[in-house]
């Protein structure tokens, strides 16, 4: 069983937010796949079960806000007894632009307190990241930045991004990490 995290925070006002870009990715792809969006609320997240590719997947979306996205995800790792190897986290990266993402096998968060909290509540850094570039190149504080939303331009960008992450899932479900992030892992350009 393979676990697919997407992190935002919940509600309204966050919705669009270059924080949220995690929940967003997995609405988009759930929807290319013709993967009913009916999501269930368990284990302080809102989740859907399916088959893809011959794996069992559980995608999450935690509701715990970003801080404390590790509540949710430890409990969810917990109760289906999923592997570290099987969770594969998708989140926005401030140090990448926009129009950019990165896979990586494991490391630090980053900065990014989302991936800490999950690090500190799996107890361990060893899980799968999808990192989508949100670009922050001003000098602005780094909270506003993170809860702003995108604007024109940078939406069309983001649609293009997720249009290419989509054979990027399908393939993480059929190759080995290692080649999936050969094949896929590009510098900013």
């Amino acid at each position: 069983m393979k676990l697919i995290v997407g992190l935002g925070n919940p509600g309204k006002e966050y919705e669009n937010t270059r924080h949220n870009i995690g929940f967003s990715f997995l609405d988009y792809y759930l929807n290319k796949k013709g993967i009913s969006s009916s999501w269930k609320e368990k284990m302080s997240g809102l989740f859907i079960i399916e088959e893809l590719f011959g794996d069992k997947v559980i995608f999450l979306k935690p509701q715990t806000f970003m801080n404390l996205s590790g509540d949710s995800v430890s409990k969810v790792v917990n109760y289906y007894d999923i592997s570290l190897d099987d969770i594969l986290i998708v989140s926005d990266d401030m140090d990448l632009l926009i129009g950019n993402y990165k896979l990586r096998a494991n490391g630090s968060s980053g900065g990014h307190n989302g991936l800490k909290d999950i690090g500190n509540k799996l107890s361990s850094n060893n899980f799968k990241r999808l990192k989508i570039g949100i670009s922050k190149t001003d000098s602005s504080d780094k909270k506003d930045y993170v809860l702003g939303k995108f604007n024109k331009t940078e939406r069309e960008i983001l649609d293009k991004v997720f249009q290419d992450l989509i054979p990027v899932m399908d393939d993480y479900f059929q190759l080995p990490f290692e080649d999936l992030m050969s094949k896929y892992n590009r510098k900013n350009r």
